[in-house]
């Protein structure tokens, strides 16, 4: 678990520093809880409106992250724990060991029971070259062809994941005077937890992916999904997102507008909104709320291989009409990973 290393939060006002949300003071107040509270202001955890608090977790990509530093730092001393950076901005320290130029962390799930990759441990070997290389070993999934973001035989390391694994060899590099270094990652049960995933059906074989658009995991129970109702149900056209980089981009187009991260929880949360509502977001989960059976007669496992097509703004534009006949009452807008807006409801 994280440390805390200021002092508890005072006064009423509180807000998420992965988020962006302000917490209502009777939420705050509902919350007896200091160290609580603080862990909260500092985006280790997330309060709701009963006042119970639940902490985030770390990603694999985080996890990854912490185990690569660890082995380079364990080539001049044992280490307990590493500092690493978020791609959410936040810097957490993180417990591992690290000896000899191996690095082991097990991945935290923070209040996220259903995580299956929850206490997985993550390895990382270090040798010391001329050129910095990341190698992705056992457990670690590969695509089993191309798609739009990678190509066959490709690690399934997402783009931020690695980004942020690559920040902490370099952090570590540098801390140790090195210049070059040769880093191998492998999940050792990585394999058989996979085939609890959703891994397959996507296109990766072999192990699990290594993931993380924020570096953190986020919690969910039923106090946390009343939060969110409780949100949606005083907000004026709110705006629902499935992601973080849906929530991103929203910010970024309803700027006035209170943007609440819904997940793959789009009816439940669209049947608490009181008046109109915006659904905003990248594709995938959006289009199989709209359309469960999109996929079905087609060659693609997922909705982003989809989006190349050319038939694809016909085929998006038609889906998004016949939701409006069903949905007058909800705008829907799919945007792409760079941003760019694919498409809108008519």
């Amino acid at each position: 678990m994280p440390k805390i290393d200021k002092p508890p939060i005072s006064g009423s006002v509180l807000s998420d520093p992965v988020s962006g949300f302000v917490y209502p003071p009777s939420w705050i107040a509902a919350c007896t809880d200091a160290s609580s509270l603080e862990r909260v202001r500092q985006g280790l955890a997330i309060l709701t409106a009963s006042g119970k608090v639940l902490l985030r977790g770390y990603t694999t990509g985080t996890t990854a992250a912490a185990a690569c530093k660890a082995a380079i730092l364990s080539l001049q001393r044992p280490v307990h724990t590493v500092e690493i950076t978020v791609p959410a901005g936040l810097t957490l320290s993180i417990g591992v060991t690290g000896l000899d130029g191996t690095g082991q962390c097990r991945k935290y799930s923070g209040d996220y029971p259903s995580d299956a990759t929850s206490g997985l441990l993550v390895i990382a070997s270090a040798t010391p070259c001329r050129e910095t290389e990341l190698f992705a070993g056992e457990g670690i999934g590969r695509w089993e062809r191309d798609t739009p973001r990678f190509l066959k035989g490709d690690p399934a390391i997402s783009p931020t994941a690695r980004e942020e694994i690559e920040n902490a060899i370099a952090e570590a590099l540098r801390e140790i005077g090195l210049f070059g270094v040769a880093v191998s990652v492998c999940v050792p049960k990585g394999s058989e937890v996979a085939l609890q995933t959703l891994n397959e059906r996507v296109g990766v074989l072999g192990g699990i992916s290594i993931l993380g658009t924020t570096g953190l995991v986020e919690p969910w129970d039923d106090h946390l999904e009343e939060s969110i109702y409780s949100q949606l149900a005083t907000a004026t056209m709110p705006v629902l997102t499935t992601g973080r980089i849906g929530m991103k981009y929203a910010r970024m187009y309803f700027p006035e507008n209170e943007v609440i991260l819904v997940g793959s929880r789009i009816d439940a949360a669209l049947s608490r909104v009181s008046g109109k509502a915006i659904l905003c977001g990248l594709p995938g989960l959006i289009l199989r709320y709209i359309n469960p059976d999109i996929l079905k007669d087609t060659s693609c496992k997922t909705v982003e291989e989809m989006v190349p097509d050319p038939g694809f703004p016909d085929l998006l534009l038609y889906e998004l009409s016949q939701y409006k006949q069903k949905r007058p009452d909800v705008r829907v807008v799919i945007t792409g990973r760079d941003g760019r807006i694919l498409g809108e409801s008519p």
